[in-house]
Parts: structure tokens; sequence; C-alpha cells
């Protein structure tokens, strides 16, 4: 479960997701405002290995095509290792599907808050709903304990 103080975060500032590995070869991700973060909270000493906690961590490569030479055919007994799920991906996947689903929620534009808090304490019917939020509004709403989710605009609301 993410804490509230790391989802304020993430809805004030855009993350970057570093694939990282320490000096024992355990493999994680990381997520940073920057690389210019990373490697200052690396250089801190503020980013130890999950798994060992290791201090030692340095950043693997994260683009979706890495060129390398063809690796030799596996035994036929080995096998096949499952790819590592692409959390950008994931994110993509999840907010394509919530667009989709948008014409079956209530527009409640500006309203959303309010409306959230209705619904929550049972003082409006519960059903699906959308609308805008300040950044302020949600987290106002997070520490409520209503669950909400921030979209992107859709590439089409963008001036």
């Amino acid at each position: 479960m993410l804490s509230l103080e790391c989802i304020k975060s993430f809805l004030e500032t855009a993350v970057i997701v570093l694939n990282l590995e320490c000096a024992q070869a355990h493999q994680f991700e990381g997520w940073f405002a920057s690389s210019e973060a990373f490697e200052q909270q690396c250089a801190q000493g503020m980013v130890p290995c999950p798994v060992c906690g290791e201090q030692k961590v340095h950043r693997r490569p994260s683009a979706p095509h890495v060129a390398r030479a063809a690796a030799p055919s596996p035994a036929p007994e080995a096998l096949p290792q499952p790819a590592a799920p692409n959390p950008v991906e994931i994110l993509s996947k999840m907010i394509e599907a919530l667009r989709k689903d948008m014409p079956n929620m209530e527009d409640v534009g500006e309203h959303f808050a309010d409306e959230a808090r209705k619904i929550h304490y049972g003082d409006a019917e519960e059903r699906p709903i959308r609308g805008q939020a300040s950044v302020g509004e949600a987290v106002d709403l997070l520490e409520e304990g209503i669950s909400v989710l921030p979209l992107p605009p859709a590439k089409e609301n963008l001036h």
C-alpha cells in the first residue's frame, strides 16, 4: 500500500522509472523525479537495494529496445524466463481501459470532490463518477480515505 506522502508526491510531480541493480546483482526499479534526483539520492545512500540493503546501486539500461548480440539458443531443457512487467505499459493500459469506460461514468465536472464525499458518506447514490479536482482537493479526498485516481488529460484535450 502506498503511503499518503508517496501519493501526494506523485500528484505534485511527474516521475521517471529507472531499472536499477545493486553490487550483489539484485535487480529492482526505482521511481524518481529526474535522473539528477536519482544521482543525488544515490550519492547520499538513500537508494539501498530492497533485497539485501546494499548501498552500491547503479542504473541499468531501461530503453524499451536495447541492441545486443544474438544470444545462443537455450538448451531444450531450459525453461523460458517470463518478461518482467513493464510499469509504463501497464499504466497505459489501465488509463486506456478507464477512458473506454468513461461513457458509463457520470461527469460531475468541477463538483467532483463534493460528489465523491457525498457518495463516500452515503449522502448520494453510489455510482461511477468522473470530473475535475485540484491537486489539493485530490489530496484532501485521499486523506479522508476516499479513493480517487488522477488521470492525465486525453491527447485530444491538450492545447
